[in-house]
């Protein structure tokens, strides 16, 4: 067997401890969480709104790209979705079930402004008005993601996140919504998942909506990075109160061997993958190692005073993980000038996977918590998603059996408590997701939910046995 080499990762993590999964569950019900620590689901609003015409909502990107024959698993689309934009009480009503304290979910940029700019759609505004106040009155705290991949597509159709007026167009946007909502609103996410949208939108080797030209994901990537500077300064102009951060997809990138050159794309992997838009607000320069030096600028389309307009002090971090990389070295390259680096989603031998097929790797969350605090010098954490998916339905008494997912949440915990116990900042966990809801080029056909969805019986919802474990969890703040 090829020996393998971890980036940035604590000196073999403790190995036989914390590989020793039954010993860990055999100490679980001593584990317990700081007073305050918040417990949460996760959603967004393309995958569990739909509504998608209704009240003025304009169209996003992915309302079009879901409509391209062949570009969704089973032609399904987010029209409907969870219905959440009409259920939404009925989902308060099962946070509350759940006890969960907080609820991140996203605001559709469309419904705010139909095509991206100009005045606020007050429909819209105020939906999530009655949202927001409607989780307030259950005690659960809002977290608020600004842009979870929903671009009106009248942007797209101008030149989407490669166009620099659309850091402008999406500054506007976010100060419409903060004004609206900062009275009951404290805590804020920018983005979620930057790298996603515009390494999966753009990148050739991704099929998802904006192309298979890797010079617009570099062109993308820093207007987006643009667009958190400008957004985190224009934000806290409306209320310095405000908590803004960021959610960030990050993942510990191990070596595919132990040669020199797979540990040097390793290394530049981390730095692509997990800095690539926190370094940018943190120190207003992109991580060394990645692109040639000498053609930085130029593939970025880098102007003056672009380093000071990606400053932003983030208050807080969001961590979205799900599991780890095995990266490989290139030397033909891979698209993205000086990379030079082939990444594998988690080991070829992975003892257990997902119905994803994403190996499951609970001590990676510890391991890329503690290279992200150091990264951003130790400011608060939150893990913003961790979930899994299995496709497990009612049996013939109605009930989701899915002990599968209740072990993939449970060794996570454990690495939380476990990175607290070491000192790291973290002070709130988000399961992703509180439904079964629209899973992107997947469809429907993968179920993340701590609650069963049923969309061809009036999108009925029945909380998974996953979903009463983790309600007893919140409630003790403990696992149990």
């Amino acid at each position: 067997m090829r020996r393998r080499q971890v980036l940035q990762s604590p000196i073999a993590l403790a190995g036989a401890l914390i590989a020793d999964r039954c010993g860990l569950a055999a100490i679980a019900a001593a584990v317990s969480f700081p007073h305050g620590f918040r417990w949460g689901v996760a959603t967004a609003a393309y995958q569990i709104e739909g509504a998608v015409k209704d009240d003025g909502r304009g169209e996003s990107v992915w309302d079009r790209f879901s409509h391209t024959p062949g570009k969704v698993k089973n032609g399904d689309n987010g029209d409907v979705a969870c219905d959440s934009y009409h259920r939404y009480l009925d989902d308060v009503a099962l946070m509350r079930e759940l006890h969960v304290n907080s609820y991140r979910f996203s605001i559709s940029w469309p419904r705010i402004q139909a095509d991206g700019s100009g005045a606020p759609n007050p429909k819209g505004i105020d939906h999530y008005k009655r949202l927001v106040g409607a989780l307030r009155e259950a005690g659960i705290r809002p977290l608020v993601t600004l842009y979870h991949w929903d671009i009106p597509q009248a942007l797209v159709d101008r030149g989407g996140w490669t166009r620099r007026d659309t850091a402008a167009r999406f500054t506007d946007y976010a100060q419409i919504v903060a004004r609206a909502l900062g009275s009951e609103v404290e805590h804020w996410a920018i983005f979620n998942e930057p790298k996603a949208c515009t390494h999966y939108g753009y990148l050739p080797e991704h099929s998802e909506p904006c192309g298979t030209d890797p010079s617009k994901f570099l062109l993308a990537s820093h207007v987006i990075n643009l667009a958190q500077g400008d957004t985190f300064r224009a934000m806290k102009a409306i209320d310095p109160a405000f908590r803004i951060g960021g959610a960030y997809d990050v993942s510990p990138m191990f070596a595919a061997t132990d040669s020199d050159a797979d540990r040097a794309a390793a290394e530049r992997f981390h730095r692509f993958q997990n800095l690539w838009f926190l370094k940018p607000p943190l120190t207003g320069r992109y991580p060394e190692g990645v692109l040639p030096p000498e053609r930085l600028h130029a593939l970025l389309g880098f102007e003056d005073g672009d380093e000071k307009r990606m400053r932003a002090e983030l208050d807080w971090i969001g961590i979205n993980y799900y599991s780890r990389f095995f990266v490989s070295d290139v030397p033909q390259g891979n698209g993205v000038p000086g990379l030079n680096a082939q990444p594998h989603w988690g080991a070829a031998d992975a003892r257990e996977r997902t119905d994803f097929g994403w190996e499951v790797y609970p001590q990676g969350l510890y391991e890329i918590a503690r290279t992200i605090a150091r990264e951003t010098g130790h400011r608060p954490i939150e893990i913003t998603e961790n979930g899994a998916a299995y496709g497990i339905g009612p049996d013939a008494q109605g009930r989701v059996r899915d002990a599968q997912r209740i072990d993939f949440l449970r060794g996570h915990l454990e690495q939380v408590a476990r990175a607290i116990a070491d000192g790291l900042p973290i002070r709130g966990y988000h399961c992703w997701s509180l439904l079964d809801n629209f899973e992107w080029t997947s469809g429907y056909s993968q179920r993340f939910g701590l609650v069963h969805v049923d969309y061809a019986n009036r999108q009925k919802r029945t909380i998974k046995d996953s979903g009463q474990w983790y309600a007893k969890v919140a409630a003790a703040n403990a696992l149990v």
